[in-house]
């Protein structure tokens, strides 16, 4: 990539990372709400964000406080969308508010997604280190949140 490929791609992630945020705030769980979008050809193909599985209660943490064993990631809830879809994930590129975790790598790495930008790091690092050794792209955008 020339600068001026790079710059266009950057300001690209940047919008698209925005979207994701964006998009995030569809989330009903409180502790903290993650937005996902997979993109194709500057085309988005998949979105998602955290919550329960379609027919639960839209509440994700229980009487504690603490997340509910069933809450699907973002990540996962738009991965699952592509398979419900006449679309390919293969070659796409995965925005995502915070870091993916081992879990959800596993499943990037399946859905033949190459390239990885999130917005948020995370105490663990292993699911990026496992993106990173599948020879995907991973890239960290700092968000701003406000």
């Amino acid at each position: 990539m020339n600068d001026t490929t790079q710059g266009k791609q950057a300001a690209l992630d940047h919008r698209y990372m925005r979207m994701a945020q964006i998009w995030a705030e569809n989330s009903y769980c409180r502790r903290r709400r993650v937005g996902a979008l997979i993109v194709k050809g500057q085309m988005i193909i998949s979105d998602g964000y955290n919550g329960t599985p379609s027919g639960f209660e839209n509440v994700c943490e229980d009487e504690h406080g603490l997340t509910k064993p069933y809450v699907l990631h973002a990540e996962a809830n738009a991965i699952t969308k592509i398979a419900r879809s006449s679309n390919s994930s293969d070659g796409a590129t995965l925005y995502v508010t915070a870091a993916p975790c081992m879990e959800c790598s596993k499943l990037i790495i399946q859905a033949g997604i190459k390239r990885v930008v999130y917005g948020e790091q995370y105490r663990l690092e292993d699911g990026i280190n496992l993106l990173k050794r599948a020879g995907i792209e991973v890239i960290y955008l700092g968000i701003e949140h406000g």
